[in-house]
C-alpha cells in the first residue's frame, strides 16, 4: 500500500474495524467534500461573509481530522473561532489558502490510495 504524507488512517481504521470496503467509501466522501469545502470558503471569504466562512471551516475541520488530519483541525478551528470574534481577519486568506492546498494533496492521496485497495 501507498505511504501516506499527509493523511493518518489509523482512526477510520480503528472506528471500521479494518473494513475496506467503508474506509473506501469513506474517503470518497472526503474527496468529493474538500473541493465543496474549498469553493464555498473561497466563495465567503471573497464576499467578506465571515460568518459563513467561520460555519464552513467548522465543517471542514470535521472532516479533515476523520482521515488524521489533526494539525490542518486545529488550524480551522482557529479560524472558526477567530471568525465568531470577527478578529484578525486580514489573517483568513492564509487560513483558507492553506486548507486548500493541504486539502487537496490529501485527496489526491487518498485517491491513489484507494485504488489501491
Amino acid at each position: 500500500m501507498a505511504e501516506l504524507k499527509y493523511t493518518n488512517l489509523n482512526y477510520l481504521n480503528e472506528v471500521s474495524d479494518g473494513d475496506l470496503p467503508f474506509i473506501k467509501q469513506m474517503i470518497g466522501v472526503f474527496t468529493g467534500q474538500i473541493p465543496e469545502f474549498i469553493a464555498n470558503m473561497e466563495k465567503f471569504l471573497a464576499e467578506g461573509n465571515h460568518a459563513e466562512l467561520g460555519k464552513e471551516a467548522h465543517k471542514a475541520k470535521s472532516s479533515v481530522i476523520i482521515v488524521g488530519m489533526d494539525d490542518l483541525g486545529a488550524k480551522l478551528k482557529k479560524l472558526q473561532l477567530l471568525t465568531e470574534e470577527n478578529k484578525e481577519t486580514e489573517t483568513y486568506p492564509e487560513y483558507v489558502e492553506e486548507f486548500k492546498k493541504l486539502g487537496m494533496a490529501a485527496v489526491n492521496e487518498l485517491q491513489d490510495y484507494a485504488d489501491t485497495i
